[in-house]
């Protein structure tokens, strides 16, 4: 008797082929004359309400009709951008529809799409409110900006959360060693309390909550790619006028690291009056790294464990604001910016936040109360706001290269209140420049109004004020422009 081994039998796989091209539509109410989806009818005409399902996305992009002489599958060759997704998940769980269309001769025009119960019966099923909910939000929504040729091949992985215990325990198998050695270690210890039956239920929630949050974190060396100075100047010109030897400290950091390609040991402490541009100095500086940035704003915070999160002996137990950030970046490289370090109160009872903070900015590594494992610090660029250095420990300023930042000269004023403040509201009014016009006069007349505050952002009101009354009086007075001069300021701002 014959034996017959099929098992060295080499079978070909074929690649999904894609018939469709899509296209671009707001419609709300879809019809034969705007379907939803077009599918090709030249070798035979479809019903006006026809059953069956669409074929696997994965091998075919098509429809299989099931007809009274037998199934006959029938390629899409359009559809609409918003119902890319919907008709691949009708596919791939094979969810029986009818759809309502109308042959032309483009093809079989499908304007509705129904679920239908099991064995193709006109009946609709329970499951159908569903569907509809889903195309009704579609169909409400507005074309995507930009569409994916074929987002099966282009799709990252950077939207993907591990969660539970099974994805965790499978990316430690294949990619454990992705994540730092004392991390790997910590990570084995709580997947075995994650999964132990010997220990309480409160124990594993807490085990598999820090594991999300810590496997979630993409692990990143500290090496730094070098960063072009003309562009980090660009950028800082773009975010703060003059201050030269503020963008002059910040560039010889950046060329610091260049050739270090290396954090500096120090983080930046921005010191001067309020509103002279601390915090867009930070946010540039950041922009300039390429990092993400998170901010910790001190004067809201009056008890540690905000920073170092909550033991988990507790049941409400959750992280502190610092591993929060990490978990929010997704990476180990980013920017604090920590706003108002002087204005840190003394904690109650528990000592003073601020000190929190003096072994995050030592890089040498942070512990969260409620992770139980040292996170690396490596890759943190702490920058810090204050108004007041003398109101700041020792320990934390020894941590810090200070900078100064004075406050803006009565010229620079100007320049910014003409150059930069009153166009940009301007723009955002949709008023044009020659509507509302400051005279030389009436310049000066804003920055002698104030002339006792610090920083700029009281220029920034004195224009929308200007640019809202301009505003006014060309919609109710009908006039074509408006030209403040010195005593329209004066009693404008009286």
């Amino acid at each position: 008797m014959p034996v017959f081994d099929f098992s060295n039998t080499k079978t070909e796989k074929k690649d999904p082929e894609c018939t469709y091209t899509t296209f671009q539509s707001n419609e709300k109410v879809p019809s034969a004359e705007k379907p939803i989806l077009v599918i090709e009818n030249r070798n035979r005409q479809w019903k006006h309400h026809s059953c069956g399902v669409f074929s696997n996305p994965n091998q075919k992009s098509s429809f299989e009709f099931k007809e009274d002489d037998g199934v006959f599958p029938a390629d899409i060759l359009k559809i609409d951008a918003r119902f890319v997704s919907l008709v691949k998940w009708l596919g791939e769980n094979h969810i029986s529809v009818r759809l309502s269309g109308q042959n032309n001769e483009g093809g079989y025009a499908v304007y509705k799409i129904r679920e239908t119960a099991f064995g193709g019966g006109t009946k609709l099923s329970a499951e159908d409110g569903f569907l509809q909910f889903m195309i009704e939000r579609l169909l409400a929504s507005n074309a995507p900006a930009e569409l994916l040729e074929n987002d099966e091949e282009d799709e990252d992985g950077d939207d993907m959360k591990l969660t539970s215990i099974q994805s965790i325990t499978d990316f430690m198998t294949c990619a454990g060693r992705t994540m730092p050695d004392n991390i790997r270690l910590w990570a084995r210890r709580n997947l075995a309390v994650a999964r132990s039956h010997e220990v309480s239920q409160e124990e594993r929630r807490h085990a598999q909550r820090a594991l999300s949050i810590m496997m979630n974190i993409q692990w990143k060396n500290n090496y730094f790619e070098s960063i072009d100075p003309l562009e980090a100047r660009r950028i800082l010109d773009e975010e703060l006028y003059g201050m030269e030897k503020v963008k002059q400290r910040i560039i010889e950091t950046i060329i610091q690291i260049n050739r270090t390609h290396t954090l500096p040991a120090y983080g930046l402490l921005l010191v001067g009056p309020a509103g002279t541009g601390k915090s867009q100095i930070a946010y540039a500086v950041a922009r300039i790294l390429k990092l993400p940035w998170t901010t910790l704003d001190m004067s809201s915070i009056n008890d540690p464990e905000q920073l170092t999160g909550s033991s988990r002996v507790y049941a409400n137990a959750k992280p502190g604001i610092i591993m929060e950030a990490f978990s929010m970046a997704g990476e180990s490289n980013l920017v604090f910016i920590i706003n108002e370090l002087d204005k840190a109160t003394n904690g109650k009872g528990n000592g003073n936040p601020a000190d929190v903070l003096l072994t995050l900015l030592d890089n040498l590594g942070f512990t969260d109360n409620y992770m139980e494992c040292m996170v690396p610090t490596v890759g943190v660029y702490p920058i810090a706001t204050a108004n007041d250095k003398a109101q700041i420990s020792a320990p934390l300023m020894s941590r810090f290269a200070v900078i100064e930042l004075p406050d803006y000269t009565a010229e620079e004023k100007k320049v910014i209140f003409s150059k930069f403040a009153l166009p940009k509201v301007l723009k955002r009014m949709s008023l044009k420049a020659e509507e509302c016009v400051v005279a030389p006069d009436g310049l000066d007349a804003v920055i002698e109004q104030f002339a006792d505050t610090t920083g700029i952002r009281d220029l920034e009101q004195a224009a929308e004020h200007i640019a809202a009354n301009a505003l006014y009086q060309i919609e109710v007075n009908h006039v074509s422009s408006v030209t403040f001069d010195a005593e329209m300021v004066k009693k404008l701002f009286e």
